[in-house]
């Protein structure tokens, strides 16, 4: 009897043993990727600002470039030393950060990014302050070591990792090259730390300077008819060094564009052919950090900078050209505190105008001419406090611009009856970021 109990219970235990392991056990779902993905960003901006005196500028004095040159009156008052102030929110920034699945082995991912600057405010072209602008909007496809970038991004001599800390909207702007342009960019990681980019680009956010009968009455005329009508487009080459603590970078660039398809009646291809050269370094820690730049080059003009061309008339009576050339550099320095954050800049640029004269005044096309005065060079020093904190931060800047006026040579140059003209600007930013 006991026998048969035994045999029960070893047959019981053995049914038990086979349902525990033949019982399926769930395994757990691997957490999928998202196929898309897409963020958004940006910030909410209030500027207020002061001018000691009337400076070029743009949307409604909200960029300065440089003061204005003494303009006197019947009664020999100078009717540009007149104080200026203004409150604008058109700084603010809205963007989108998108990814997807792989192509060909690389990752993709894109940006598209605006602000409401609007892209003009004369009265010809209708002004369009306060509305929606188009800053970038370009596609990455990145292998690892190597990436293609195409779309509309930072012009290849602004490093976005090495500009000016400024509050003011201007970023530096006539001693720091800036803007947007359509281009197709190859990046190649030579070592962890060294890299090489090549880009080829046209103009396409600020204008470059046009030629004799560029109007809006002839078909020479666009924003950057210059750049359109050339079919080459601007070739750009960087090498930079990075790691943990050091940014170094040199490059190089070549531009060639045709101002006009047609002078004094006749069909021309005449080119205006400039190359530029830029370096740059960085050093970041936990406390500090310290930036410098440095660019020479012709034909600077669109990058919101001095420069330009001048035009010649050959003996077949067609125009010829030959580039400006300007000299920049600038360095700021700033504190890297989490709440508490002063910072110093200072920037110098300076004309060195062409090696050909122009056939008259009428013929030099640049930025800093006014009628028969032109910028011989600028000067900037200012200096912030950025109050952090969260997202929010308060930035109170003093800023001092001082311009070299004097009679423009047929070089673009200036020569006689220099004049300094300066101006004091105060301003307060207010930034939301999100």
């Amino acid at each position: 009897m006991k026998k048969r109990y035994l045999i029960l219970l070893v047959g019981f235990a053995s049914l038990k043993g086979l349902s525990q392991t033949a019982a399926p056990v769930a395994s757990p779902v691997p957490a999928t990727e998202k196929e898309y993905d897409i963020s958004f960003y940006g910030f909410l901006r209030t500027d207020y600002i002061f001018d000691s005196r009337k400076s070029s500028s743009v949307r409604e004095d909200e960029l300065n470039l440089y003061p204005l040159d003494v303009v006197k009156d019947s009664n020999g008052k100078d009717i540009n030393a007149v104080n200026q102030s203004n409150f604008l929110a058109i700084t603010s920034r809205l963007g989108a950060k998108v990814k997807g699945p792989n192509v060909w082995g690389a990752k993709m991912s894109g940006t598209l990014e605006g602000d409401f600057y609007g892209n003009s405010e004369s009265a010809a072209s209708g002004n369009s302050i306060g509305l929606f602008r188009l800053r970038h909007a370009y596609i990455n496809m990145d292998w690892s070591k190597t990436s293609v970038t195409m779309g509309q991004t930072w012009y290849p001599t602004f490093i976005p990792e090495c500009f000016p800390g400024v509050a003011n909207f201007n970023t530096g702007i006539m001693f720091n090259p800036f803007g947007w342009a359509t281009q197709v960019r190859l990046k190649q990681n030579l070592t962890k730390e060294f890299s090489v980019a090549l880009t080829a680009y046209k103009e396409r956010e600020f204008a470059t300077a046009a030629g004799t009968n560029a109007t809006p009455s002839t078909t020479d005329w666009s924003q950057n008819s210059g750049s359109i009508n050339s079919v080459v487009p601007t070739f750009n080459a960087l090498f930079q060094y990075k790691n943990k603590t050091f940014l170094v970078g040199l490059g190089a660039e070549y531009k060639s564009l045709q101002p006009l398809t047609k002078s004094n009646n006749l069909a021309t291809t005449e080119k205006v052919n400039s190359t530029t050269v830029f370096g740059f370094a960085k050093y970041s820690n936990d406390k500090i950090s310290v930036k410098a730049y440095g660019i020479s080059g012709g034909n600077l003009n669109s990058l919101v900078m001095l420069g330009g061309f001048t035009g010649t008339t050959t003996a077949n009576g067609i125009l010829s050209f030959d580039p400006i050339k300007t000299t920049a550099y600038w360095i700021d320095i700033a504190s890297n505190g989490k709440s508490i954050a002063p910072g110093l800049f200072f920037g110098f640029t300076k004309n060195n105008g062409a090696s050909t004269a122009a056939t008259a005044l009428s013929n030099v096309y640049m930025r800093g001419i006014s009628g028969s005065r032109v910028v011989d060079n600028v000067m900037r020093a200012s200096a912030r406090v950025d109050f952090k904190k969260n997202k929010f931060r308060v930035s109170p800047e003093l800023e001092y611009t001082t311009a070299t006026w004097g009679d423009a040579d047929l070089y673009g140059k200036a020569g006689a009856n220099k004049t300094d003209v300066n101006n004091v600007r105060v301003m307060v930013s207010c930034v939301y970021t999100f």
